[in-house]
């Protein structure tokens, strides 16, 4: 199929209004493409993640009026997928251990000052092998010194845009994963990060348009050079604008915005929400 787009929530709350724009966006993509909607459940943070969020975000997208393919590819159920690729990535010299925990990375930052993407390096053989006898856990670091020397440098990557970055960017963008730094690609609290999951999954789900909101246009790059090392196509990416309540705050699941499930139980009707949005 020519256009395959999905909605891929994380099941760690109730779905809002922000994730009915963002589900209904892809939805009505797909539908007037007469392409595939794919629904799948990001539930790798095994700490956050709850079988009732998971319920819920069905009868959240059902009553919405959406339907998806069969079945729903849930995380939690191919982590082989995602270690074959670290292991991939590995055995080629692209990842390495780190030690370091958050606190010590921040040492020295203040409070207010933003965090500045972390660059390492593999410990010499004699103290990783000391550190790994000890027991300390560690994450799998994704090196950008050792990416950019097997990909000849980053100046080839890009990706098309056809929606808009939070900035307006649009069109065709040059990557730059070096704004990330070395990103943990796995570790042991949470199991495999983010970007490599998700890189992994559009590729073998064929996902050809990656719709979703422009709060996360800056990970299309990573994901890009992700996509390079991996040897993974690059899916066409369309990132949204973010809906926001009166406050002028977006929809956030950390500040409580009031879920799908609290509308249909104060009489709220589907339709009536997807006009609200913006959606007939």
């Amino acid at each position: 199929m020519s256009f395959v787009t999905r909605f891929a929530p994380s099941p760690t709350g109730y779905l809002h209004r922000g994730h009915a724009y963002s589900a209904l966006t892809a939805y009505k993509a797909a539908r007037e493409a007469d392409g595939c909607f794919l629904l799948r459940i990001e539930d790798i943070d095994v700490t956050r993640s709850r079988p009732e969020y998971e319920a819920a975000i069905l009868e959240d997208l059902a009553w919405l009026g959406l339907s998806w393919e069969r079945p729903v590819r849930r995380q939690s159920e191919h982590l082989d997928d995602y270690h074959a690729a670290i292991e991939t990535l590995r055995s080629r010299g692209l990842v390495y251990r780190c030690f370091k925990t958050r606190k010590e990375i921040d040492i020295g930052r203040a409070p207010h000052e933003p965090a500045v993407p972390y660059v390492g390096a593999p410990l010499p053989p004699a103290e990783e092998a000391e550190r790994l006898a000890r027991g300390e856990a560690f994450a799998w670091r994704l090196s950008l010194a050792a990416a950019r020397q097997t990909l000849g440098g980053f100046e080839t990557l890009t990706f098309e845009e056809e929606g808009a970055g939070p900035n307006g960017e649009t069109g065709l963008i040059q990557a730059r994963p070096e704004t990330a730094g070395d990103i943990v690609l796995a570790r042991k609290d949470v199991g495999v990060a983010y970007h490599l999951a998700v890189v992994r999954d559009d590729a073998l789900q064929g996902v050809t348009h990656v719709i979703r909101g422009h709060d996360l246009f800056e990970a299309a790059h990573i994901q890009r050079l992700l996509q390079a090392l991996l040897d993974l196509p690059t899916p066409i990416y369309h990132h949204h604008g973010l809906l926001v309540g009166p406050d002028g705050k977006r929809y956030a699941k950390r500040d409580r915005a009031q879920t799908l499930r609290e509308l249909r139980a104060a009489g709220v009707r589907p339709e009536a929400l997807r006009k609200e949005l913006g959606f007939t």
